[in-house]
């Protein structure tokens, strides 16, 4: 499947961030990870309080992260999430990338639709994301 959508975020690597080393904690790429797939939402018009108001939480139920080169402190970086796939569920590929371009992290998660009311897990998603990616141009 081709990329459907994407979008990309700055982040300087913060001094709370670090280790004594002054090296990213391995943890805290998720939450990098997790403001790019926020920016991308935000693209669909489909962030979590649209989620919920659409009677649907997208927990995450699979995520891998492949540390190629270590982020350090005082870094700017780029995280880009990409969309690839949606019909079934959120898959999203993540890439953090230094200023050269170098990649520098790779990574992707999974999130399903579960009705609110039910907690039931969708195996389809609902029509909504179908629209909100359709209306964006995915």
């Amino acid at each position: 499947m081709s990329d459907l959508l994407s979008a990309s975020i700055a982040i300087d690597i913060p001094f709370y961030d670090v280790d004594s080393m002054r090296i990213a904690w391995h943890g805290h790429y998720l939450k990098y990870f997790e403001r790019a797939r926020c920016a991308l939402l935000d693209k669909l018009d489909y962030n979590y309080v649209q989620m919920e108001a659409s009677g649907y939480m997208w927990p995450v139920v699979d995520c891998r992260i492949k540390y190629v080169r270590p982020l350090q402190f005082q870094q700017t970086v780029t995280v880009t999430a990409t969309l690839k796939e949606y019909e079934n569920r959120l898959k999203l590929e993540y890439l953090i990338t230094d200023s050269e371009g170098n990649t520098l992290t790779r990574g992707y998660s999974i999130q399903v639709a579960v009705a609110i009311d039910t907690h039931e897990m969708c195996y389809v998603s609902p029509p909504i994301l179908l629209e909100k990616v359709r209306c964006a141009g995915g």
